[in-house]
């Protein structure tokens, strides 16, 4: 027992710890000191203490100088002196070589340090251990530095260390009787770095390994008391010991298990009393080695502050070299020669264009399956046509004749559909495309802009990197001049469903015209300009788009240019035009039911040619007369509705023989290089013309103008988390220590991650509102969605997420009462920030993935119920289903519930309570265990699987945005 050892000179006896004897070590010391080594007197058996061995009954009393249980700790140098002349006589001490010469004198060092190897007895009073074992406890450790400088290595029978190695023996002795034993070795020993004049430090901390204890069969604590047998959980005491002792006469018995029961800090112990007995000339020696160690250097940082800091100096370099090679990239391309500044010059032709839809016919199993079945409609049908640069062209035709669908191919929009012919833009050589600029049907615009800061966003976007500046500016000057908004260029847009107005229909929709021309566009495709505008505001938008098509877009002054403008090709799609509108365009299109009837000059020609084909006869008879002074629109648009099934006019021919404007010699000559210098070298469709930087830039200054302008969408996020963060506060108010009050603690962490659950919901809000703009920039080639993204993360997720779940975890964190210190405080915030990332993102995944809000909004509050039940809060975890556990690893709210919690605990929180009349005060990492399951040591495991939610659901996010939130017609 007592890991005692034979001995080498008589193998029927053993060397045992001082303070121990007999043939088994089994038998503690009664009287005498532990100079007197194999003949020590020893304590006997007792009939009344089971047959083991009690001090207490054994009527054991110390000699002067001696105290401690078992009477092994000194309590004055004259003590160990007189022993040690007891038992050696006027012999040496035997020390090492170095020593001899010096002041060999015995002292009694009492303090917690050790200088070669010292005893310590401490009385063991914990509520919940007393609760059980009323009577008294002690704990008596002997620490073994250096056993070769200790005056007792050379006392027979006496074990100071196993192999001669720095090492801990322990015996906890109950109402006299010993109950268990444990050693530990290698050990190390930390003083503080506070000595005192004497030698003596403060205080002291041993750390050893190789922890083994063995409980003592039918004592007390083993079996002795069958209720209460302990001998399993001593038995699996194993790992790291560590035993730390302050100035105050309180030590701690550390260990992980032990530590989960009685707190971090350990099995407390107090009254403490230290004694070694050594010589004056070792403590001279090792106290000016110490010395000189403490004056060399500083404290060591741990492995994990390295790593932590060198995982942010990786991330701060990254994203320093990111910067460094998007400015690089960035000055590289303002450096670049700008050729070109003019735009029009180009004609578009357009034959034998069909579109085709797939659509799935109706059936009973498409109501639980995707439909294999479909079903073909035709939208155009070998439809054909030309326009020459410097015209204007309507396209008409009643609702379903295909106008938007023809515009939009001519734009080159992607379709969901079908498609066939050609369509191609002399002087370009089939294949190669000039810029084509489009104008939808809706005026999706950025609201909380005025007119010039729109127009300006889209020309630091669209324009090359090369183009100065102030070139840019001049230009959207000059749009807003060309549009007539002038009057109106710093008025707010506000928005057009009319829950804001700033400025008008007639107004919104040359914004949006505007928003096309600071592009410099060689062709322009309008789809019906006019809906929704009085005949007034159609008028002037209608003229708008004359002037553009005659004159040619805006022109950028550079060094070398021409000097000449060339007209531009524009193309609108018309529902109804009144008269007045109608002359105003120099060619007109007919469609009906996908096939195009007319394709020719506008004003009386299309009449004419009507009245020509009725009058030829054939299927051409059916064709409706034209009465003098009727709009000629609304006679097309009955033709197209009542005649449909008149054959087509073929491309090239016109009725009368009118021949529409056409290039002149000089753009024929000069067009067709000037055109490709600027669109091949500087503004090749496809393309980005900034760089990832000034994109973010850019988008970066708009979401900043609208957060500040917006003052009420941040102030609101802010104000309601700090009423919820009161309310919260107040309802957990001061939690206790108690048992109830660790639940309500951990009901608060819990309630505080379901809120930020429920209130990232408002991010699918966002997401909904700013996709259609998102949808029209992007399809124009403004930015890439990446760069979008950050803006995102940086003006939204900061401001509206980030900062009000601070805002409302700060202010319940430190009205319930939770861990007051700096440290876990911010443990506990950077958690929770990571957690409100993971519910951001997936919420912007949802807002992305789908284009229905309702059903994103319907996902995201299930899986936030999802994450209630798995946090393991409601329900232990242990006691789910197998066939279900699996679900709690994609929970991220247990991985954040429960890092909170270890964090909570983690600072050495005890739980103090009475249970039917038994004290209790235990570890809140034992209750935290029992109730939740959660793991002591999983906080760090847990932030990097939060770090993972985020990798995989930001990498999710991109590749949506990027793959799926595109324009399709």
């Amino acid at each position: 027992m007592n890991y005692g050892e034979t001995s080498l000179s008589n193998a029927s006896s053993c060397i045992c710890p001082p303070g121990f004897g007999g043939a088994t070590c089994a038998q503690p010391g009664c009287g005498g000191t532990i100079f007197d080594g194999s003949s020590r007197s020893l304590a006997q058996p007792s009939a009344s203490s089971s047959g083991f061995a009690n001090l207490t009954t054994s009527d054991c009393t110390c000699e002067s100088g001696w105290g401690g249980v078992g009477c092994n700790v000194c309590t004055t140098s004259s003590a160990c002196q007189v022993a040690d002349v007891a038992v050696n006589g006027n012999a040496t001490l035997g020390l090492d070589g170095g020593l001899v010469g010096l002041n060999d004198t015995l002292v009694c060092n009492t303090a917690p340090t050790v200088w070669a190897a010292g005893e310590l007895s401490c009385q063991v009073n914990n509520p919940t251990l007393e609760a059980l074992y009323p009577l008294g406890s002690t704990l008596n450790i002997l620490r073994t530095l250096n056993s070769s400088l200790s005056p007792l290595h050379n006392t027979s029978g006496t074990l100071l260390s196993p192999s001669t190695s720095s090492s801990i023996y322990a015996q906890l002795m109950y109402a006299g009787v010993e109950q268990f034993f444990c050693t530990a070795s290698p050990c190390t020993q930390t003083p503080s770095n506070s000595i005192i004049s004497s030698g003596d430090t403060t205080s002291s901390t041993w750390t050893c390994q190789n922890l083994s204890c063995s409980c003592i069969q039918n004592a007390t604590f083993c079996g002795g008391v069958p209720v209460s047998n302990l001998t399993s959980t001593i038995d699996g005491l194993t790992g790291t010991l560590t035993v730390a002792c302050d100035s105050t006469d309180t030590c701690y018995f550390q260990q992980d298990v032990i530590n989960s029961v009685f707190g971090s800090q350990g099995l407390s112990m107090e009254g403490c009393v230290f004694g070694e007995c050594v010589s004056q000339a070792v403590i001279d020696t090792t106290n000016a080695t110490s010395s000189a160690a403490a004056a060399s250097g500083g404290t060591e940082l741990t492995g994990g502050v390295i790593a932590g800091l060198a995982v942010v100096v990786v991330i701060i370099a990254f994203g320093l070299a990111v910067v460094a090679r998007g400015w690089y990239i960035q000055r590289a391309a303002r450096k670049l020669p700008f050729n070109g500044g003019q735009s029009g010059g180009v004609s578009v032709r357009w034959s034998d264009i069909s579109y085709i839809v797939q659509s799935p016919k109706n059936s009973p199993s498409s109501l639980i399956a995707k439909s294999t079945i479909r079903g073909e409609k035709t939208i155009l049908n070998s439809v054909s046509g030309s326009i020459e640069s410097g015209q204007l062209m309507a396209i008409l035709g009643p609702s379903g004749a295909g106008k938007t669908t023809l515009v939009e191919l001519i734009a080159g929009k992607t379709k969901s559909g079908q498609y066939t012919g050609s369509i191609t833009f002399p002087p370009y050589a089939p294949g190669h495309h000039p810029r084509v600029a489009f104008v939808p049907q809706s005026d999706i615009l950025p609201s909380m802009l005025t007119v010039r800061e729109a127009l300006t966003f889209a020309a630091c976007l669209r324009l090359p990197e090369a183009l100065p500046a102030s070139s840019k500016v001049a230009l959207v000057s000059t749009v807003i001049s060309k549009l007539g908004l002038d009057g109106i260029a710093e008025t707010r847009i506000g928005s057009t469903d009319g829950t804001s107005r700033g400025i008008s229909g007639g107004e919104a929709r040359r914004i949006s015209i505007g928003l096309e021309l600071v592009s410099c566009p060689d062709v322009l495709v309008c789809d019906e300009p006019t809906s929704g505008l009085d005949s007034v505001s159609a008028f002037r938008v209608v003229n708008v788009l004359k002037e553009l098509a005659r004159e040619g877009g805006v022109a950028i002054s550079h060094p070398g240019s021409h000097g000449h403008r060339k007209g531009v090709a524009v193309i609108c799609s018309v529902h109804q035009p009144s008269s007045r509108l109608y002359h105003t365009f120099d060619s007109v299109h007919l469609l009906s039911n996908g096939r195009a009837l007319y394709s020719g000059p506008g004003g009386l020609a299309p009449a004419r040619y009507f009245m020509r084909m009725r009058e030829e006869g054939g299927a051409g008879a059916d064709v409706l007369p034209y009465e003098e002074g009727y709009n000629v629109a609304d006679h097309l648009l009955d033709i197209a509705s009542e005649s449909p099934g008149i054959p087509g006019m073929p491309l090239g021919n016109n009725a009368v023989g009118e021949v529409g404007p056409s290039v002149s010699s000089e753009e024929r000559v000069h067009g067709g290089k000037d055109v490709e210098a600027l669109s091949t070298q500087n503004l090749a469709p496809g393309m980005y013309m900034a760089t990832f930087l000034t994109q973010l830039q850019v988008l970066c200054g708009r979401e900043w103008k609208v957060l500040r302008r917006d003052k009420t969408l941040f102030f609101t996020h802010v104000c309601v988390a700090c009423v919820l963060g009161v309310f919260c506060g107040g309802l957990y108010y001061q939690t206790g220590s108690t048992i109830a009050g660790f639940q309500a603690r951990v009901g608060c962490l819990f309630f505080m991650g379901s809120l930020i659950a429920f209130s990232s919901l408002s991010t699918l809000y966002n997401i909904v509102e700013i996709r259609p703009l998102f949808l029209r920039e992007r399809s124009n080639w403004y930015y890439s969605p990446t760069a979008w993204l950050l803006s995102r993360l940086i003006f939204d997720v900061i401001p509206l997420r980030i900062i009000p779940t601070i805002a409302v975890c700060t202010i319940t964190y430190w009205m319930a009462g939770l861990a007051h210190d700096a440290v876990h405080f911010f443990k506990f915030i950077f958690v929770i920030v990571l957690y409100t990332l993971v519910m951001t993102l997936f919420n912007f995944l949802l807002g992305t993935l789908f284009r229905n809000g309702g059903i994103a909004i319907l996902i995201s509050a299930l899986f936030a119920l999802y994450q209630m039940t798995y946090a393991g809060f409601f329900v232990h975890l242990a006691s789910i289903p197998p066939v279900l556990l699996w679900l709690q690893w994609l929970c991220p709210l247990k991985y954040t519930l429960e890092a909170i919690s270890v964090n909570e605990v983690g600072s050495g929180l005890m739980i103090s309570d009475t249970l039917q009349g038994v004290p209790v005060n235990v570890s809140a990492t034992l209750i935290m265990q029992l109730l939740f399951g959660f793991g002591l040591n999983n906080y760090y495991r847990d932030i990097l699987v939060l770090f993972a939610f985020i990798a995989g659901l930001g990498v999710a996010v991109i590749a949506v945005v990027w793959l799926k939130v595109q324009e399709r017609r």
